[in-house]
């Protein structure tokens, strides 16, 4: 049987187990997945206490916001609520890195989550934050 090489004694090279078995590890699914994650089950939220709520609204995700002059001090947004123009609907674009900054644990960025997307909405569409399913009362 040949021997493998380790060169500079950096340990083994290659899996340590076979993929499939149950000796591999299960890992989580990736930041950005989880944060899509996290945005799909808030939006889904909204919708079974109001359907209409993304009438005429889109809902999309940036890694960071743009350097722009309007921020006051080093506040960071977390998102942005953008109304409708010409022919364009409104928009409420979540800042995911922000976001993710401000959360330590995976519910807690579920939480925060929900809870800007509803905030947003409710500024855009003029509804109450209890009609969109409220803030305080996800899990």
């Amino acid at each position: 049987m040949p021997r493998r090489r380790d060169r500079h004694d950096r340990g083994i090279r290659g899996p340590i187990a076979a993929p499939g078995s149950p000796a591999t590890i299960t890992r989580r699914p990736p930041r950005a997945q989880f944060f899509q994650q996290c945005l799909t089950e808030a939006i889904e939220q909204v919708l079974a206490h109001c359907p209409a709520a993304f009438d005429h609204v889109e809902v999309g995700i940036e890694e960071v916001p743009h350097l722009t002059s309007q921020w006051s001090g080093d506040r960071v947004p977390l998102a942005a609520g953008l109304e409708a123009y010409r022919r364009h609907p409104a928009r409420v674009v979540l800042y995911e890195r922000p976001i993710e900054h401000r959360a330590t644990t995976p519910a807690e960025l579920r939480r925060l989550v929900h809870r800007t997307l509803v905030e947003q909405l409710a500024t855009l569409t003029t509804r109450s934050i209890d009609e969109l399913g409220g803030i305080d009362d996800w899990d």
